[in-house]
């Protein structure tokens, strides 16, 4: 699981067994998971982190999304 991105306790990856899904984004700290859709951005799933981290976390999706859809496109395109 390839990482795109850390910043503060979060970090930012995905799956290469994930590449013929559309673009998204595993976050986790912890034991908290989520996974961010990122065409739009909107929450797929979450297990563990509360209303508040979960704004936060797409707030930094959001911020970062270019560079998270040009790093998916170039790991995908790799693999």
């Amino acid at each position: 699981m390839p990482t795109a991105l850390i910043l503060g306790p979060y970090r930012f990856a995905f799956f290469a067994y994930d590449c013929d899904e559309p673009r998204h984004v595993h976050v986790t700290r912890d034991k908290s998971r989520a996974k961010f859709w990122l065409d739009p951005v909107e929450l797929a799933n979450n297990k563990g982190f509360n209303q508040k981290e979960l704004n936060e976390v797409e707030h930094i999706v959001q911020d970062n999304v270019d560079e998270l859809r040009r790093k998916w496109d170039d790991f995908c395109a790799a693999t």
